[in-house]
């Protein structure tokens, strides 16, 4: 897992599981971890050449509170 901050946003690198209309599920590298974040309060971006990984941007308090940082 990486993380950076700017503000009280940081982004997290993630691979995700399954999306739906309002929510993505993720994970940090352990599967068995896997938290959904609500699509309204992130954003994601493609950043690695790996399929599934993505660049996830959201409030710190939130990657607190689903265990990402």
């Amino acid at each position: 897992m990486s993380y950076s901050a700017r503000s009280n946003i940081i982004d997290v690198t993630v691979e995700i599981v399954r999306e739906t209309a309002k929510a993505v599920l993720v994970h940090d590298g352990d599967e068995s971890r896997a938290v959904w974040l609500p699509l309204s309060q992130i954003e994601l971006s493609k950043n690695d050449p790996s399929p599934g990984v993505h660049t996830v941007s959201l409030p710190e308090w939130l990657a607190q509170e689903k265990g990402l940082i």
